[in-house]
């Protein structure tokens, strides 16, 4: 029996030094499809920053709309006061504009950072495991050469 257990450590060694690659392929897909879904994410986000901001100027337009015609319904030309209105509504429009557009920005980079972190960590996990899989290998191979060495092969 204790001749055939170098042998068994070797094919273990071997055994493991498969499932240790079978498992970094495993880790780095999961990580390469949560590199995909955070770079989905990153789509929706422009999409929904683009919709916000029609939706907003949509917004906007019918408050002007409706400033102008209190304003024409009142009896006040539009000059003056009344210019100053729609102009200040005007400038507040386009500063909240570009707070939405920064803002979706910002939401869409760090779904991007997220997803070159996933490819990078399921990079690295495939990696590791091929590393963990040389040395179950070199252990293996140890275990060969010890064998000779005893006479045993």
């Amino acid at each position: 029996m204790s001749a055939a257990l170098p042998f068994a450590t070797t094919a273990t060694s071997l055994i493991a030094a498969r499932q240790a690659s079978a498992i970094g392929a495993f880790n780095q897909g999961v990580a390469m499809r949560n590199a995909s879904i955070a770079l989905q994410e990153a789509t929706a986000q422009k999409k929904l920053t683009t919709y916000s901001l029609n939706k907003f100027n949509q917004s906007f337009e019918k408050l002007q709309s409706r400033t102008r015609v209190g304003l024409l319904k009142s009896g006040v030309e539009l000059s003056g006061t009344a210019l100053k209105i729609l102009q200040s509504n005007a400038e507040q429009a386009e500063l909240q504009r570009n707070v939405i557009e920064y803002n979706g920005q910002v939401a869409e980079a760090k779904k991007l950072e997220e997803a070159a972190f996933a490819t990078i960590s399921g990079t690295l996990a495939r990696r590791r495991a091929n590393l963990e899989a040389l040395g179950y290998i070199s252990q293996a191979g140890t275990s060969l050469l010890n064998m000779k060495q005893v006479g045993l092969i």
